[in-house]
């Protein structure tokens, strides 16, 4: 049962102890606090007593929950799981969740950030990954958070439509690449039309294209002495970084810059703006 429950809320063992324990010490701090508020208006546990005591803990449990979610730092959570258990009560019909899928081909830093933010979310969560790299690091953090994984060759993906199979079958609503080397097929931009976007770790039109990509655009913006870069987030078509432009953030390129150092300033845009800007579009 405990081992569903974390699968469900998709936490780590850790964070599924301090949620464990944050219901425990809510529903108990709950309960006190009812008994002590009661006692200042019935001296004996009557029936007048149980037919208050109901409605008041009802009332209560949701603040001590939200309180004692505070310094276990799991006020996220618990505000979401709140809002969902009011929409059944009330019969208030929410909006579907929609289904990210992360193509990626490294490390997937950009991967587990809009991961972690999506979490716990109600708008959205990331429902596959899809790499063409065996040995990428993404896939160890889409093994660690239970995500799905279709890999990917370049044939097969350019030619067949085996990837759009699989991210029909996972009903995905937005593709994001977030470090994907590959151009994307047409046959995948037209089925997902304005759906598909990238986020590219230059401010474009400038230093894009077949090529541009990782420290081969840092290297171009020193070499070029540049001013500023920064990142830009884009609607995807049928040529390499070339579709419209959703959102740029910048920074300084820094006088003795290294390739490194500048990346490290551009990792942070993209950590910063990227899961934001995604939900910002699911969002409408």
């Amino acid at each position: 049962m405990l081992h569903r429950l974390k699968e469900k809320w998709n936490v780590s063992w850790t964070r599924f102890t301090l949620i464990f324990l944050t219901f425990a010490l809510g529903g108990s701090a709950c309960a006190r606090l009812g008994n002590w508020l009661l006692s200042f208006v019935l001296t004996e546990k009557n029936a007048w007593y149980w037919i208050i005591y109901v409605p008041l803990i009802t009332i209560l449990w949701p603040l001590c929950v939200l309180t004692i979610s505070i310094p276990l730092g799991q006020f996220r959570f618990f505000t979401n799981y709140l809002s969902r258990m009011g929409n059944r009560i009330f019969g208030k019909q929410s909006t579907k969740t929609k289904s990210i899928a992360i193509f990626a081909s490294g490390t997937g830093t950009n991967a587990k950030k809009i991961i972690d933010h999506f979490k716990e979310s109600s708008v959205a969560r990331v429902g596959l990954i899809v790499c063409n790299n065996p040995n990428a690091g993404v896939l160890n953090i889409a093994a660690d958070n239970h995500i799905p994984v279709v890999m990917v060759n370049r044939k097969s993906f350019l030619t067949d439509t085996v990837c759009l199979d699989e991210l029909t079958l996972h009903k995905i609503d937005l593709v994001v690449l977030a470090g994907f080397l590959w151009m994307i097929p047409k046959y995948l931009i037209e089925a997902y039309p304005n759906k598909i976007i990238n986020i590219h770790p230059a401010l474009l039109p400038k230093f894009g294209g077949k090529g541009m990509y990782g420290e081969n655009v840092h290297k171009a913006v020193i070499e070029a002495g540049e001013k500023e870069s920064g990142i830009t987030i884009h609607y995807v078509d049928e040529h390499y970084d070339n579709g419209d432009i959703i959102f740029q953030a910048k920074c300084e390129v820094k006088y003795g810059d290294s390739v490194s150092t500048l990346a490290q300033r551009i990792h942070a845009l993209e950590h910063e703006h990227f899961p934001k800007v995604i939900e910002q579009i699911i969002k409408g």
